[in-house]
């Protein structure tokens, strides 16, 4: 009678769905912020997709649209309303991939670090867990 206290089957996402393509776009504007997009940062992005949910066999199918979708973008607005909603649990995925991104290249610039800084207000973020996520990705590169 109270479906509401079940727990809640895992199902995946649809690769069409608005969350996926916001966070496959959001993921390639952070790679693309410092101007150098390489082959690591793709992986880390495609990862991080999957792991929220994505099926793999449509993986660059996604990554080519959200390409296109950020490239005509002109603001991380048109992203981060579809993803504020989401769990915390992939939000924490998400800002997890972003930092990866960013320390892929084992240097974070400060358009870099403005970008997350704006993006834990957007997704309603307590900064001080995105500052750990971001500690932790350190270590992991060190």
């Amino acid at each position: 009678m109270f479906n509401i206290f079940r727990k809640k089957e895992e199902t995946k996402k649809d690769d069409n769905h608005p969350s996926i393509m916001a966070v496959a776009c959001l993921l390639i504007h952070s790679a693309k912020i410092d101007e150098n997009y390489t082959i690591k940062e793709k992986k880390i992005i495609k990862d991080a997709i999957i792991e929220m949910g994505a099926g793999a066999e449509g993986i660059d199918k996604i990554i080519d649209i959200a390409e296109e979708k950020e490239k005509d973008s002109n603001q991380i607005l048109d992203f981060t309303k579809e993803i504020k909603n989401i769990s915390v649990d992939d939000k924490k995925i998400i800002i997890e991939a972003l930092w990866d991104i960013i320390y892929s290249d084992e240097n974070a610039d400060m358009y870099e670090t403005n970008l997350m800084r704006r993006l834990s207000g957007l997704l309603y973020l307590d900064p001080k867990n995105v500052g750990d996520i971001k500690e932790k990705v350190r270590q992991k590169k060190i």
